[in-house]
C-alpha cells in the first residue's frame, strides 16, 4: 500500500498515528472497530482482528501450547520472578501461534495478541469456581504476582508490546456465577481501597494495556458502565491510558438483566460515555443508532477507536517490522519451556501435610496403589482457560515411571461426581476392587478433587453443579472413596487437585496430604517427584483453608468481615501462607535501619536465614505487618513482603526486604487514606505469625515493633 498517510509514518509516536488513521475512518469504518471482531478496511490497511484471545496460564483454546499449573497453582509459589518467565514463554508462543495465523490469513478467535488475563480479582469466597484463576484471597500477593505476570506477556521491547496484558475483570468479583449478570455487589468504600481494588490500582500504575470490566454491578452501576469505578478512578484518579473491554456479552446484561437501560441503544451510550472502548459481544452494532438519536457524539466514537488503534499500534501491526516477527511454531512447548513448566508445577505444589512418611525410598517398595478419578485424567492438569500440550503427565503414568521395579495397580475407584462409575451400575461399585488393591499395597497414593467440568465459570448442564461450590465437601462418590482406603489402615498419601480449599473429611487421617491445585501438563511429574523426595516442596497457600461454610458470611456478601486471613476469627483448617518442607529453616538477627519511622518513609530491614535440615530446599520469607493500635478496623496481620531463598544443607544467606510507605496507612469507612502514629509489629518468618500457623509449621515467626509518628504528610 502507497505510504500517504502519517500513520504510515513510524516517526510519529504510536497516539498521533493512531489518531491519523481514525481520522481517516469514516465513522462507520471507527464503529466497526469497536467490536471484538474489528472489521477489515482495505483502503486503509487495516486488516480484521479478533480482539479475544486467553493466557490464563498458557495460550489458550488455539491448539498446542504450554499448559502451566492455574493460576491459583502459580500463586502458590509465592514468586514473582516465576510468574514473569512463565509470561514470557506465555508471550513467545502466542507470538509463534499470531505469525504463524497470520501466515495463513486465519483472522478467528483466539488468533491475535491481545490477551485477556491476567484475573486479579480477590478470591474472596471459597464457593467462587472461578477463583481457581485469581491469585488468591491477599491483596498484596496478587499485586505483585499480576504486575509481573504483565511484565511478561508484554515484554521489555522499549518501542513494542510483545502481547497486549488486559486485567479483568474490574471491580469487585468473585460470584455468584449463576447470578452473575444480573447480581449488584455492594462493598463499602473502605473495603473497596482495601481488599478490591489495589491490585487492579497497580497493575493500572505499573503499565497493563487494557482494563476488562466485569458482568455484575458494584454499589448499583454496571461494571463495565460505572462512572465510579471507570472514569472517576480508573481513568482520572490512576490515570490509566489504555483500552477497556467489555466482559463478553456483558453490555446486553444491561437491559436484559440488570435493568438498569430499557433498550439496546442505551446500553451502548452508558458504556461509551463511561470509556467503555471495546464490547465483547455485539451490542455495539447499535452505536450507530445511539449517534442517530443524540445519545452519544462522534467525538466518543473516535476517541474510543483511538485508543483501540493505539494499543494495535504498539503491538505493531502497522509497522513494517516488529523484534517477534521471527518467532516460529518450533517454540510451541519446546523442551525448554516444559522444563520452565516443571519448575512451576514443583514450586506450586503445597504439603499440607507429613506425618514423616514422605519422602518416600523407592527402594522399600514393592507394590504401590494409585487410585482415584483424577489419578491418571489429562482434565484436571488443564484447569480451566487453557491450551493442549504436546503431552501431559498424569500421576499414574509418573508413579509408574519412577517404580520399574515395583508393581503399581491403578483403579479409578469412582467417578468424579456421579454416584456410579459403570453404566449400569450402582453406588460404590469399584470399591471392592479398591479394597483389594489397598490391602495389596506398601502404600496407596490416593489421587482426588474436582476438574473444570464441575468447579469454574458458569457451567450449565452439570446436574447440582453451577461452577461455584455449595459447600467444602467433595463429591460423595470421592467421599466414599476416601472413607473406603483410610479405613484399610494402610499408610495413605492424598493428592488433592482443585482450585480452591475443600473439607477432607476422612481424608485428614492419610499420613500425607498434597494440595496439587490444577497442575498443568507437567503436573503429575511434580507430584510424584515431590513424594519420592527428587526436590524438597516449597508452596505455600494463596488461600484460606477453612474447616467448612459454616462461619463465612452468606456468599452473596460483599463485606470483608470475618474472611480471608485478614480478618477471619476462627481457627482454619489449613492457614494463609502455609506450607511444609522436607527440611527446616531458621531465622536469626532481625533489624531495622531505624526502629522509629515517619510517616511517609518506607522501612527497610534485614534478616538471616539459614537452613537447619539435612537436604537443600527453597524458603518462602513471608514478611507481615500488624497495627497494634489504629482506630478503625485494620487486618489481623496482612501481608506485605515476599521473597523466594535457595538454601543448601548448612547454608545461610542475609536478605534485605523494604516495606513501602502506604502500607502503614489505615484506610478509615469513607475509604480515605491517612497516617497514624503507634505502634507496629512486623513479623518475619516461613509463615502467618498467629499461633497456629506457627504449631502448623513448628517454626517461631520473628517479630519486631516498630514506632510510627506523624507529620503532616499527603497521602
Amino acid at each position: 500500500m502507497e505510504k500517504k498517510y502519517k500513520f504510515q509514518d513510524e516517526a510519529f509516536s504510536f497516539q498521533e498515528r493512531a489518531k491519523d488513521l481514525v481520522d481517516q475512518m469514516t465513522i462507520e469504518e471507527a464503529a466497526s472497530q469497536m467490536l471484538f471482531e474489528a472489521a477489515k478496511i482495505e483502503r486503509l490497511g487495516v486488516q480484521a482482528f479478533n480482539w479475544w484471545n486467553e493466557a490464563l496460564h498458557g495460550a489458550a483454546r488455539s491448539g498446542m501450547a504450554t499448559v502451566f499449573p492455574q493460576a491459583i497453582g502459580l500463586a502458590a509459589s509465592f514468586d514473582p520472578e516465576l510468574l514473569e518467565r512463565v509470561a514470557e514463554v506465555i508471550s513467545t508462543e502466542g507470538r509463534a501461534k499470531y505469525n504463524t495465523f497470520q501466515k495463513y490469513q486465519d483472522y478467528g478467535i483466539y488468533k491475535g495478541i491481545t490477551f485477556w488475563s491476567p484475573n486479579v480479582n480477590i478470591f474472596r469466597d471459597p464457593r467462587w469456581g472461578r477463583g481457581q484463576e485469581t491469585y488468591g484471597e491477599d491483596p498484596y500477593l496478587t499485586s505483585r504476582l499480576g504486575c509481573a505476570f504483565v511484565r511478561g506477556l508484554q515484554g521489555r521491547d522499549e518501542r513494542y508490546l510483545k502481547t497486549a496484558a488486559c486485567a479483568k475483570h474490574f471491580a469487585v468479583h468473585s460470584g455468584p456465577e449463576g447470578k452473575r449478570h444480573e447480581f449488584n455487589a455492594l462493598a463499602s468504600p473502605k473495603d473497596m481501597e482495601e481488599t478490591y481494588l489495589p491490585a487492579f490500582e497497580a497493575l493500572a500504575k505499573e503499565g497493563v494495556e487494557g482494563f476488562m470490566g466485569a458482568y455484575n454491578r458494584t454499589n448499583g452501576e454496571p461494571c463495565c458502565g460505572s462512572e465510579t469505578l471507570m472514569k472517576k478512578k480508573l481513568r482520572e484518579e490512576w490515570g490509566f491510558q489504555g483500552y477497556f473491554t467489555s466482559d463478553c456479552w456483558a453490555i446486553s446484561d444491561f437491559h436484559l438483566h440488570h435493568m438498569i437501560t430499557d433498550t439496546p441503544v442505551e446500553s451502548v451510550a452508558l458504556a461509551l460515555k463511561n470509556g467503555c472502548d471495546l464490547n465483547c459481544g455485539n451490542t455495539y452494532a447499535y452505536l450507530l443508532a445511539a449517534l442517530k438519536e443524540g445519545l452519544i457524539t462522534e467525538e466518543d466514537i473516535r476517541t474510543g477507536a483511538e485508543r483501540l488503534m493505539t494499543t494495535r499500534m504498539k503491538l505493531g501491526m502497522f509497522d513494517e517490522k516488529t523484534p517477534f516477527d521471527q518467532i516460529s511454531y518450533e517454540v510451541i512447548d519446546c523442551q525448554e519451556h516444559r522444563d520452565l513448566n516443571e519448575e512451576a508445577a514443583r514450586k506450586s505444589l503445597v504439603l499440607l501435610k507429613n506425618n514423616g512418611i514422605l519422602p518416600l525410598d523407592k527402594g522399600r517398595l514393592k507394590n504401590v496403589a494409585v487410585i482415584g478419578p483424577n489419578a491418571n485424567s489429562i482434565t484436571p492438569l488443564n484447569g480451566n482457560y487453557h491450551g493442549t500440550a504436546n503431552q501431559y503427565h498424569t500421576v499414574l503414568e509418573a508413579v509408574r515411571a519412577s517404580l520399574p521395579d515395583a508393581r503399581v495397580n491403578y483403579s479409578k475407584g469412582c467417578h468424579l461426581y456421579e454416584y456410579k462409575l459403570e453404566d449400569p451400575g450402582y453406588a460404590g461399585d469399584c470399591l471392592s476392587e479398591v479394597k483389594q488393591q489397598v490391602d495389596l499395597a506398601d502404600v496407596c497414593i490416593l489421587v482426588v478433587g474436582m476438574d473444570e467440568t464441575i468447579e469454574g465459570e458458569e457451567i450449565l448442564g452439570k446436574e447440582g453443579f453451577t461452577g461455584d461450590k455449595k459447600n467444602l465437601r467433595l463429591p460423595e462418590s470421592q467421599r466414599s472413596l476416601i472413607r473406603t482406603v483410610i479405613e484399610r489402615n494402610k499408610p495413605v498419601i492424598l493428592v488433592n487437585m482443585t482450585g480452591s480449599c475443600v473439607d477432607f473429611e476422612h481424608g485428614n487421617y492419610a499420613d500425607a496430604i498434597i494440595q496439587a491445585w490444577y497442575p498443568g501438563a507437567m503436573g503429575g511429574k511434580a507430584v510424584a517427584d515431590l513424594i519420592f523426595g527428587e526436590y524438597s516442596p516449597s508452596g505455600r497457600l494463596p488461600v484460606t483453608f477453612y474447616r467448612d461454610t459454616n462461619t463465612l458470611p452468606d456468599f452473596e456478601d460483599y463485606s470483608m468481615e470475618n474472611r480471608t486471613y485478614k480478618f477471619f476469627k476462627e481457627t482454619p483448617l489449613y492457614p494463609f501462607g502455609f506450607g511444609l518442607s522436607y527440611t527446616t529453616f531458621a531465622y536469626e538477627n532481625l533489624q531495622f535501619e531505624t526502629e522509629r519511622l515517619t510517616a511517609g518513609e518506607e522501612l527497610r530491614g534485614r534478616v538471616t536465614i539459614r537452613n537447619t535440615g539435612a537436604v537443600s530446599g527453597d524458603e518462602l520469607v513471608e514478611i507481615y505487618l500488624t497495627d497494634r493500635e489504629a482506630s478503625v478496623r485494620v487486618p489481623i496481620q496482612k501481608l506485605v513482603g515476599i521473597q523466594r531463598v535457595s538454601l543448601a544443607s548448612g547454608e545461610e544467606k542475609t536478605i534485605s526486604f523494604e516495606i513501602e510507605a502506604a502500607q502503614f496507612q489505615i484506610i478509615r469507612e469513607d475509604g480515605s487514606r491517612e497516617y497514624e502514629a503507634g505502634e507496629f509489629q512486623v513479623s518475619v518468618g516461613g509463615s502467618c505469625p498467629d499461633a497456629y500457623s506457627e504449631m502448623l509449621k513448628g517454626q517461631a515467626v520473628l517479630k519486631k515493633t516498630i514506632m510510627l509518628s506523624c507529620r503532616e504528610v499527603s497521602a
